[in-house]
């Protein structure tokens, strides 16, 4: 039992936590949003192409800055909970402490 207590395993996804940086922070740097979720900048940046290509989020590029936009209208993705929005999730998560 000691030994599974020591698993590390969260909620959300990668996806969900880079999704949350962005609502915090829309000009957010790649590095800085791969170390808030604690993986690579290789992995944040194909995360933030999968939110791209499904319209879940618009990139805008201002000087040799990115700046992103979330829709938040968008239906999650999973059964469970495609009956709500993208926004009601943010709503709750990107909140500041």
């Amino acid at each position: 039992m000691a030994a599974e207590s020591q698993r590390n395993w969260t909620f959300l996804t990668n996806h969900a936590h880079v999704l949350v940086c962005i609502a915090r922070d829309s000009g957010m740097r790649m590095r800085d949003i791969a170390q808030a979720v604690g993986i690579t900048e290789r992995a944040a940046q194909s995360i933030l192409s999968d939110l791209i290509s499904e319209g879940y989020v618009t990139r805008t590029r201002i000087g040799r800055r990115n700046d992103y936009v979330i829709n938040q209208e968008k239906h999650l993705r999973h059964e469970l909970e495609h009956e709500r929005l993208v926004g009601e999730l943010l709503d709750v998560l990107a909140r500041e402490s």
